[in-house]
């Protein structure tokens, strides 16, 4: 659920604006099984909705919901101006008007290398890759310094959708001279580099030709370059693809309407998959992390309208566990297995069946020696994750990292220092 905030003489710019989703309202209660959880979370924007005549605009990096899902529940708390490449516009625009708000937002859309003058900061979107068309990492100038935000990302010359990675726009900023890089750290415990998106469809594509039955395949909804693969596969095994799941027909659609599917890529009707035969069946289903109101939960306990599953299909998480979900996927990757049905999890799997969207530490260590910027200010993930993350930018060469926690604020000149806790932070409910 993120929401940056960025100051400078008076002024603000939030970079992003993000929920969750059944979640507690305290940090702490995590990891509490018996904690109280609600459907949609957010941050507190307490803090800049007290200021929010300051506030001169809001930057999106990408459309995933934990970036852009918290905006038709706050917006009117902001009432200001939000700045988006064409597909991150469009998925919001829609989630505006399902809530009869999309009149009151003014989104102003931008392209890839545009600078935009927002306030007193200038903000360059840079096509960065990741898991959906348009993501972006910031560059943003102002009089006082300058900083790259990377937003999430990764190092991937096959991304599926988009262009892929390249380098030569990351070693030209160092020119730039930035003085400070806020860099994603949810992979950062992990060596290597990120797995290639492309690297997927071989493995996708073995285990359904090894089923005799339905093959469902279980991702995250706003994956387009999975949902592209997926198709891929289902032509080449002679399948009919269809999907099950509001946020996998909207991606689905918006890609449509942007020229980002193929062509080529047709998809069935999700009511006639019930009666074609089982080996000509693939269903990509949401519900990756066990929640039991999604396609997935309701095909494995029989309660979906279109289809059921049995005996010998295969059911395939081409996602990764998120922490904190363990159990509820569990249950249900064992009442899947009662019913007969043959699973695998990317985390057991030999092969291929995901790639993550985010650095591991070979991607964090390049991109630190390109952009060596003067401070490593990591974020995202745990506290372990973002100590790997300053570890790698000192090996990297970076003079200086600043690790903190949700509430800080980071002063970056004249003299860099982290004030603790200045700002009330906390999570709100709006799941209505």
């Amino acid at each position: 659920m993120n929401m940056n905030l960025f100051g400078h003489d008076d002024q603000w710019l939030m970079v992003d604006c993000g929920a969750t989703f059944q979640s507690a309202l305290r940090q702490e209660d995590d990891d509490n099984p018996r904690a109280k959880t609600h459907d949609v979370v957010c941050a507190d924007p307490t803090f800049i909705e007290n200021r929010q005549h300051l506030l001169v605009g809001i930057v999106l990096t990408h459309a995933h919901e934990d970036h852009i899902g918290a905006i038709p529940a706050l917006i009117e708390r902001f009432k200001c101006p939000i700045y988006a490449t064409p597909f991150t516009a469009e998925v919001l625009r829609r989630k505006l008007y399902q809530v009869d708000k999309g009149h009151i937002v003014n989104i102003i859309e931008v392209s890839t290398k545009q600078a935009i003058q927002i306030g007193h900061f200038g903000v360059t979107w840079l096509d960065i890759t990741h898991s959906l068309p348009e993501a972006n990492a910031m560059f943003i100038e102002t009089k006082a310094g300058s900083i790259f935000h990377t937003a999430d990302w990764k190092i991937d010359k096959d991304p599926v959708v988009g262009k892929p990675f390249n380098i030569d726009v990351f070693k030209n900023l160092k020119d730039r001279k930035p003085l400070a890089m806020i860099c994603d750290s949810t992979n950062a415990l992990k060596p290597g580099y990120s797995l290639s998106e492309a690297g997927c469809e071989k493995g996708l594509l073995k285990l359904t030709q090894q089923s005799t039955g339905r093959v469902v395949v279980s991702c995250f909804g706003s994956n387009v370059a999975r949902l592209i693969t997926l198709a891929r596969v289902a032509k080449n095994t002679g399948r009919y693809m269809t999907l099950l799941g509001r946020s996998l027909e909207n991606m689905y659609s918006i890609a449509k309407a942007k020229g980002i599917w193929p062509d080529d890529l047709t998809l069935a009707h999700r009511r006639h998959i019930g009666y074609l035969p089982k080996h000509e069946v693939l269903i990509v289903a949401t519900g990756s992390q066990g929640e039991n109101r999604a396609a997935l939960g309701k095909l494995a306990n029989d309660s979906h309208r279109d289809c059921e599953l049995e005996k010998g299909d295969t059911v395939i998480f081409s996602s990764i566990t998120i922490p904190g979900n363990e159990k509820p996927i569990q249950k249900m990757v064992t009442f899947l297995q009662e019913k007969g049905v043959t699973v695998f999890q990317s985390e057991t799997c030999d092969l291929q069946i995901h790639a993550s969207g985010h650095p591991c530490q070979q991607d964090l260590h390049d991109m630190y020696a390109w952009i060596m910027p003067k401070i490593a200010i990591p974020t995202h993930g745990q506290a372990t994750h973002m100590a790997s993350n300053a570890k790698v930018a000192q090996a990297a060469g970076v003079q200086r990292q600043m690790t903190g926690t949700n509430g800080d604020l980071f002063m970056l000149t004249p003299l860099p220092s982290v004030k603790r806790g200045v700002v009330s932070v906390g999570r709100i409910d709006i799941s209505r």
